[in-house]
């Protein structure tokens, strides 16, 4: 199936694919803007007390940011690829403590080709402050 015979890649399908995954649901994700002709993909997380690093700090464990980050960017390539994609690698760079009532992904797909998709990804806290940067790859084949 080619990219161009699957229905358009809509907030509301990226959101249901989101829900339908046990792991970004529990995480409580949710897709909040997309743009098409950019390729870009916001999406927010909050702060829960099993994402945290520790109870008294309200601070996010990396790990989620990371999961936070490959999400993101993968939603980035599958709109522009037009369905679904597996993640090949990804990068995090962890800029300051990730703290605050929610996290803010912006994802833009950079370039998505005929096997393999970028996506830069930016980290906000709730105060718009950048607290993390990603870069993943992604295969662009939608399966």
């Amino acid at each position: 199936m080619t990219a161009g015979s699957n229905p358009p890649v809509t907030r509301e399908l990226l959101q249901s694919w989101a829900d339908a995954s046990p792991f970004i649901r529990f995480c409580r994700m949710e897709v909040t803007l997309v743009d098409a002709d950019k390729g870009v993909v916001e999406m927010k997380m909050p702060l829960l007390a099993e994402l945290a690093r520790d109870p008294e700090a309200r601070q996010f464990h990396g790990g989620p940011i990371a999961s936070f980050i490959d999400t993101a960017g993968d939603f980035a390539v599958a709109l522009m690829a037009g369905g679904g994609v597996p993640t090949i690698n990804f990068r995090v760079d962890y800029l300051r403590p990730s703290g605050g009532t929610c996290l803010v992904a912006r994802a833009t797909a950079r370039r998505v080709g005929r096997t393999v998709g970028v996506a830069d990804v930016d980290v906000f806290d709730d105060q718009g402050r950048l607290t993390a940067v990603g870069r993943g790859c992604y295969s662009s084949q939608v399966g």
